[in-house]
């Protein structure tokens, strides 16, 4: 089921995404997010700072941009009634105009579900301009999907060399894995001299070109993660049972969840914190929140976002480690208000809640890939943002059969509420 209830700092890290990040299209953040396009358009009219990031990464003009007053507020104030009959007049042409021009756009988006569900975005904008350029003037397509022409007709004249290389980087492909299955340890380096190990001249590869294609294929070697203690026990020892005993699995959504705190290491020595509640049955991330100490709002900020995205949590338990601010009174009575039946594994025995240390070594894993850290506090924020709801939203799930949480949600949620009876409003937490 899709998310409807945004809280004002999602709200605002979506128009910073928006804004930050360059070449950035309202179509594809908002593909990103799992939102409409419209919703994140309203989002930027309304919190926008009117700049954004120009693919060249220079500051470019943004033409959203919050505003207090209306762009005709003030005009008319001093006009004769035939100017402002010639006013009226234009302003009527302007909007027929723009009518004929919303028409065909939507004519044209009719037919682009199809090219947008996933994959390489760009590339199926050019596809979509392709395929409909019989039809429609290649100016007009190009101006709706928000690229540029040129760009479209250099994609278009390199076709057939762009299929040729991508034959010969699935071949490479193939010997690639076949020997990362061998130990899968090896990164791009230690790959490519194994592959080049023996070859002949013409058979040989270039690094740079190997660890394009483990990244495209998404091969990764092991890297060594430096140790930062995120777990302290606390020292009032409060006795919690362990409810899940290693079993990681639900019938149905919002029954059994687990968490953790996990560090995110920035270029400065210092670090942000990292506090997740998952879903054991649809593995969706339900409430996560970022801070830079690890006190006890951090997991609370948390269990408060899973509660606001599925709207009651009573009667599901949570699971996590011994950190004290899992064993902390204050976050005991947050448990109890919000009807969460706490469970914990055994004390420094991270097997206990191996789905948490999963997903946290995961999110390293693919967001910092070859960088040890992030370079500050706003780039750490942001990529992590993008990648917890890209996770939600479109990363498939070897779990799930390969299918995005959330889209596993869907698929499911009217079997679950058929078992369950009708789903419960969302109600506010007692005491709040």
């Amino acid at each position: 089921m899709v998310r409807k209830n945004y809280s004002d700092g999602f709200r605002r890290q979506a128009v910073d995404l928006y804004e930050s990040t360059p070449g950035a299209t309202v179509r594809g953040i908002a593909a990103d997010l799992g939102i409409e396009r419209g919703t994140l358009r309203l989002w930027l009219e309304r919190h926008g700072t009117g700049r954004k990031t120009a693919a060249d990464g220079t500051a470019a003009r943004s033409p959203f941009k919050a505003s207090a007053t209306s762009p005709t507020a003030d005009a008319g104030a001093d006009e004769t009634p035939a100017q402002r009959i010639a006013r009226l007049e234009g302003r009527v042409a302007q909007l027929e105009v723009e009518q004929v021009k919303l028409v065909t756009e939507r004519e044209i988006l009719r037919q682009a579900a199809k090219y947008f569900a996933g994959g390489d975005e760009l590339v199926n904008r050019f596809q979509f301009v392709e395929d409909l350029s019989a039809t429609y003037p290649v100016k007009r397509l190009c101006q709706l999907v928000e690229i540029t022409r040129s760009s479209f007709y250099a994609w278009r004249a390199g076709a057939a060399a762009r299929r040729a290389r991508a034959a010969e980087d699935d071949v490479l492909a193939g010997r690639i894995r076949a020997v990362h299955e061998g130990d899968n340890t090896m990164g791009a380096p230690r790959i490519t001299a194994e592959l080049n190990d023996g070859a002949a001249p013409s058979e040989r590869v270039n690094r740079k070109r190997v660890a394009r294609v483990m990244r495209d294929n998404e091969i990764h070697g092991y890297q060594r993660k430096r140790r930062v203690r995120t777990t302290v026990p606390e020292p009032s020892g409060q006795v919690v049972p362990d409810l899940l005993k290693r079993d990681f699995t639900a019938e149905a959504p919002n029954q059994r969840y687990v968490g953790d705190i996990t560090y995110l290491p920035l270029a400065d020595g210092q670090n942000l914190y990292l506090a997740t509640v998952i879903d054991c049955c649809s593995r969706r991330l339900a409430g996560w929140a970022v801070a830079d100490h690890m006190r006890n709002e951090l997991v609370e900020d948390a269990l408060r976002s899973a509660r606001l995205t599925r709207g009651r949590l009573t009667g599901s338990v949570f699971h996590s480690d011994h950190g004290s601010v899992y064993t902390s009174k204050a976050y005991a009575g947050l448990c109890k208000r919000l009807g969460v039946t706490q469970s914990m594994g055994a004390v420094g025995t991270s097997a206990d809640n191996a789905l948490a240390e999963a997903f946290n070594a995961t999110l390293k894993r693919e967001v910092l890939q070859d960088r040890a850290v992030f370079a500050d506090e706003a780039s750490c924020r942001r990529e992590v943002f993008r990648w917890l709801v890209r996770y939600n939203n479109t990363r498939r799930h070897s779990y799930l059969g390969y299918i995005a949480p959330v889209a596993f949600r869907s698929r499911t949620h009217r079997r679950y509420a058929t078992d369950s009876g009708i789903i419960p409003p969302r109600v506010q937490e007692p005491g709040a």
